[in-house]
């Protein structure tokens, strides 16, 4: 079987493309990275507007888990197909998909609505961070391949500076609504790009998918996201349907690991974790992916509720996290080209991230704005040096053929880090602030339902103050955990090795 498979594999490889059109091939690929980026982070700022117009704040972090989770699902997938029909098809399905689900995004009408429709919108936005970082390395030996995935992350990084930005200025001039319209003339753009400059050489031949893992796998990620978000909010923790959704997701998790060992074209092979480097690429992944998207939840929040920011001051105001994040991600690209060794970036990162994310939980009531900028400038910074540093580790520990699904289980990992950290976080946050209210507040005290920014500065001296002193403990626990996540990331990269960077 392991012949077939290869055999399989070595037909799918796609023929080198001329080194003209390395730039422009580079170019559309960025432009996709771009797409997807900025809907993970021009959201973020419009969080309390969409809330105090839709109601719903005990949502709210599933209107990222959401996304999160389906695009996590979808990502092995997208690798896989990658790898057996060609980039180009597959990315043209992801922006398509993509497009829809954020128009359907600017239609909702109810936080129900939008939700389900962020689902429809991860479903595509999977593919296009996997497939075009794929697709690079097709055509880029690991020896080079640093600096162009440094401008991935520095694409990453832009999209993170540019998306609060401009997430502010349209809820604040117009509607949020246009945070999810403003994708559809740059989606646009980039699918004709596609269509014309990309070129792929596969030899069609038949296939078996994995239908039957696909769902074991779909099944275990959604029970056990549902597990983590709804578990101490939703349901109490008592509950036997919270621990029976867990059960059902193990269930399911050891039913794909099980269909995985015997399917022909398998999503994830298992031999891959076997490898060193793969298993901690992935899982520092994991670990990087609940530090980044459970800071970049709740710091909009504070800003805009405790410091009363616009959402257009709030985007400029995390300009320092994406700001360093992109330098140091373009810089540390750089150094592994001419240096061929990686396993120093990711070490020196997440003890950065550690560090940020500890001073974090000084966060006060009265923390000044420059202190503020300090420590989001850090997390960037040490950020920026891991996330790419771990896809390229992964790339170049697997053999050509398993490019795709190597691309796609670290992009995996650090997506079901991303929903787990939020859900978790999310789940974390409200429990602390119920805490903070219930020990604070005078008994009897009842809170509007949708208690956005502006409405916490609307309410009484006495209790506005109780509110923001409680939302700042509440947020102070949230990063307590956070920094013990990333702690056990910074243990981990010590067990890194450098593998040479192949020159082909």
């Amino acid at each position: 079987m392991t012949q077939h498979n290869e055999s399989n594999v070595s037909t799918s490889i796609t023929h080198p493309i001329k080194t003209p059109s390395i730039r422009l091939l580079f170019s559309t690929l960025l432009l996709v990275m771009l797409l997807a980026a900025l809907d993970q982070t021009i959201v973020s700022t419009a969080l309390p507007t969409i809330v105090s117009e839709l109601g719903g704040m005990t949502q709210l972090s599933w209107v990222v888990t959401a996304y999160m989770l389906t695009s996590a699902i979808v990502v092995p997938l997208y690798g896989k197909f990658g790898d057996l029909f060609g980039r180009k098809i597959v990315l043209q399905i992801a922006i398509v998909i993509f497009l829809l689900g954020s128009a359907l995004c600017g239609l909702a009408q109810n936080m129900t609505e939008l939700i389900l429709m962020r689902a429809l919108q991860g479903l595509g936005g999977g593919g296009l961070l996997v497939v075009s970082m794929a697709a690079v390395a097709d055509v880029i030996p690991p020896a080079e391949r640093g600096r162009y995935q440094g401008l991935f992350g520095g694409v990453f990084g832009l999209a993170t500076v540019v998306g609060p930005l401009i997430g502010g200025f349209l809820v604040q001039h117009f509607s949020w609504r246009w945070i999810f319209y403003i994708n559809l003339p740059l989606g646009l753009f980039a699918l004709l790009v596609i269509g014309a400059v990309f070129q792929t050489g596969l030899n069609r031949i038949k296939r078996q998918i994995d239908y039957l893992g696909a769902i074991y796998l779909t099944l275990a990620l959604s029970c056990i996201i549902l597990f983590t978000s709804e578990g101490g909010t939703v349901m109490p923790w008592a509950s036997l349907e919270l621990w029976l959704i867990l059960a059902f997701g193990l269930f399911s998790l050891g039913g794909f690991i099980y269909q995985q060992r015997r399917a022909v074209e398998p999503i994830i092979p298992l031999h891959l974790f076997r490898q060193r480097t793969f298993v901690l690429s992935c899982l520092v992944s994991f670990i990087v992916g609940m530090s980044l998207f459970g800071a970049m939840t709740f710091l909009p929040l504070y800003l805009q509720i405790v410091k009363n920011s616009t959402p257009a001051q709030a985007g400029i105001q995390l300009t320092p996290l994406m700001g360093f994040l992109l330098v140091s991600s373009i810089i540390s690209g750089r150094i592994i080209s001419k240096t061929g060794k990686y396993r120093l970036f990711p070490i020196v990162g997440t003890l950065l991230a550690f560090m940020a994310i500890g001073l974090l939980t000084t966060l006060k009531i009265s923390t000044p704005m420059h202190w503020l900028y300090l420590y989001l400038g850090v997390l960037g910074f040490g950020l920026g040096m891991v996330i790419q540093v771990l896809v390229l580790a992964a790339q170049n520990s697997v053999e050509s053929g398993l490019i795709g699904v190597s691309t796609s289980s670290v992009t995996l990992f650090r997506s079901i880090g991303g929903s787990m950290g939020v859900a978790v976080f999310g789940a974390i946050f409200s429990y602390g602030l119920q805490r903070e209210l219930m020990m604070r507040l005078p008994a009897g005290t009842l809170l509007p339902r949708s208690l956005g920014s502006q409405g916490v500065h609307q309410l009484p001296v006495i209790l506005r103050e109780d509110y923001l002193l409680s939302f700042s403990q509440a947020l102070h626990l949230v990063y307590l955990v956070a920094a013990g996540v990333t702690l056990m990331g910074f243990i981990l990269t010590w067990f890194l090795k450098n593998q040479p960077l192949r020159k082909t």
